[in-house]
C-alpha cells in the first residue's frame, strides 16, 4: 500500500470514530448520574476481572520497550501490577462517588424585563486525548470524561497498545451495563503517528484535544492542531529553600518532591537554595539523596564535592529520573528570577518559616499551581480531592492545574422568558 492510500486510511478511520464520538455526545449529554455512575462501577469491575489478561497484554508492552532500551523511568511508567490495576479500579469508584458536574448552577440572575437567566455547566462534547506511556491514563481520561458528559477518543502511546485495547474493552464493558453508547470512549487502535496529526486536523467532530506527555508531544499538538488544545507542559518543577527555613523539614520535603516517584510531572527536578544555608544544607541534602546524581553550579559544588557541574541544559530539563539540579542564589528575588526563567509552569514550592516571604513567593511566580512547606508530589488531582485527573493545564484560558471533572464542562446560557420582545 502507498503512503498516500495508508494517510486516505487513517484519516478515513479518524473521522469515522469523530463521527460516532459525536453522535454519542448527544446521548451522553442526556444520560443520567445514575447511568454514568453505574458504567463506571461496572467497568472498575471488569477492570479487576481481567486483570490477568491485563498483565499479560502488558508484559507485552514493557517486553517491546525493554528490548527498544528505554529507560527505566519509562518502564515504570507503562508497568502494571495488581496493585496499579486496583488504583485503576478504585479511581473509577471514587470518580462515580463524586457531584456530577453536568446541570450545576454557576450564576443566576433577572432583568428588569423579567428575562430570567442562568449559566449552567455542560460538556464540552467531543475530547481528543493524546497521551504516551502510561496506560492508567486512559482509564482516568474515560472516567472523567463519562463522568462530565464528555465522548472521549484516546490516542495512546505505541508503547501501551496492547495495555490500553484492555482497558478500553473494560470500560465498554460498563457503557453497555449502563445502557450508553460504547462509542462514547474510543480508542485510535493503531500506532501509525498519522493519527495523531489526523487527530489534530478533525475539526468537525472533536471540540478539544488534551495532550499529556513530553515536551516534544505537546508541542507538536500546540503547533498543527486546528482543534482548539488544553496543554500539559513537562513538570520542570522547583523548590526554592529560603534562608528562613527549617532545615529538618526541608530535607524531607526534597527527598519526597525527587524520590518518591521520578517519574511523575509533578516531581522536582531543580533546587534552588539560598547561598546563607547552602553550605550546611548540600552535604546534608548529597548524604540524604545516596542514589541521586546531584548536578550543581560552581556554589554547589563549592559546598560539596560530590555534586557534578551542571550544564545550561540541566537548568531546563524534565529528567523524570534520579537526578536532580541545584542553583544556589542570593536571596528571594534572585530565586524569582530564575524559577521564572526556568519553570515550565507546572508547580513550584517554597520552604521556609517567613510568612511574608512565603506570600511573596506565592504571590509572584507564575505557575498553576504553587506551594509553601509541602511536597510538589501533591500536585494532583487526587491529592487535590478532584479523584482521577485527566492531566495538569498549565496554560490560562479556560482550566488551569489539575483537570478534573469541573474543567472538563464548559457552560450555557439558559434564558426564561414570557413572550418578550426586543424593542
Amino acid at each position: 500500500m502507498s503512503n498516500d492510500s495508508q494517510i486516505d486510511d487513517i484519516e478515513s478511520m479518524i473521522e469515522s470514530l469523530g463521527k460516532q464520538a459525536k453522535a454519542a455526545s448527544k446521548a451522553l449529554a442526556c444520560a443520567t448520574t445514575q447511568q454514568k455512575n453505574q458504567a463506571l462501577t461496572v467497568a472498575a469491575n471488569a477492570l479487576r476481572e481481567n486483570q490477568a489478561a491485563l498483565l499479560e497484554a502488558n508484559a507485552l508492552d514493557v517486553l517491546g520497550v525493554t528490548q527498544a532500551g528505554k529507560a527505566e523511568s519509562f518502564i515504570d511508567r507503562l508497568k502494571l501490577t495488581p496493585e496499579r490495576i486496583e488504583a485503576m479500579a478504585v479511581a473509577l469508584e471514587d470518580i462515580a462517588k463524586l457531584d456530577d458536574p453536568v446541570g450545576r448552577v454557576l450564576a443566576q440572575f433577572d432583568r428588569p424585563n423579567g428575562l430570567k437567566i442562568t449559566r449552567v455547566a455542560t460538556p464540552i462534547g467531543v475530547i481528543g486525548m493524546i497521551y504516551e506511556s502510561r496506560p492508567n491514563v486512559g482509564a482516568d481520561a474515560g472516567a472523567l470524561c463519562l463522568k462530565s458528559g464528555n465522548a472521549v477518543i484516546l490516542r495512546g502511546g505505541s508503547e501501551s497498545l496492547n495495555s490500553t485495547r484492555i482497558i478500553v474493552g473494560c470500560m465498554a464493558t460498563g457503557l453497555r451495563a449502563a445502557n450508553l453508547p460504547t462509542s462514547c470512549i474510543q480508542l485510535v487502535d493503531t500506532d501509525d503517528r498519522a493519527a495523531v496529526a489526523a487527530l489534530l486536523r478533525c475539526a468537525d467532530y472533536v471540540d478539544l484535544v488534551i495532550p499529556r506527555g513530553g515536551r516534544g508531544l505537546v508541542e507538536l499538538v500546540r503547533d498543527e492542531a486546528r482543534v482548539p488544545t488544553l496543554l500539559h507542559l513537562d513538570g520542570n518543577n522547583h523548590i526554592y529553600i529560603d534562608k528562613d527555613a527549617d532545615l529538618s523539614k526541608a530535607l524531607n520535603i526534597v527527598k519526597n518532591a525527587k524520590l518518591r516517584r521520578t517519574g511523575v510531572c509533578g516531581a522536582t527536578e531543580s533546587l534552588v537554595v539560598d547561598q546563607s544555608i547552602a553550605t550546611e544544607l548540600l552535604p546534608q541534602l548529597v548524604d540524604m539523596l545516596e542514589h541521586c546524581e546531584i548536578r550543581g553550579d560552581q556554589a554547589a559544588q563549592d559546598c560539596d564535592t560530590r555534586i557534578k557541574a551542571a550544564t545550561d541544559k540541566d537548568w531546563d530539563t524534565e529528567y523524570l529520573d534520579a537526578i536532580l539540579s541545584v542553583k544556589v542564589v542570593a536571596g528571594i528575588d534572585e530565586a524569582l528570577s530564575f524559577i521564572d526563567q526556568h519553570s515550565s509552569k507546572h508547580t513550584d514550592a517554597i520552604v521556609t518559616e517567613n510568612a511574608d516571604t512565603a506570600e511573596i513567593f506565592m504571590r509572584t511566580i507564575d505557575s498553576a499551581v504553587v506551594m509553601h512547606n509541602a511536597s510538589t508530589q501533591f500536585s494532583d488531582g487526587g491529592e487535590f480531592g478532584m479523584g482521577a485527573e485527566i492531566g495538569i493545564a498549565t496554560g490560562k484560558i479556560h482550566a488551569r492545574g489539575p483537570v478534573g471533572l469541573e474543567q472538563l464542562t464548559i457552560f450555557k446560557y439558559r434564558v426564561a422568558g414570557q413572550g418578550q420582545t426586543r424593542p
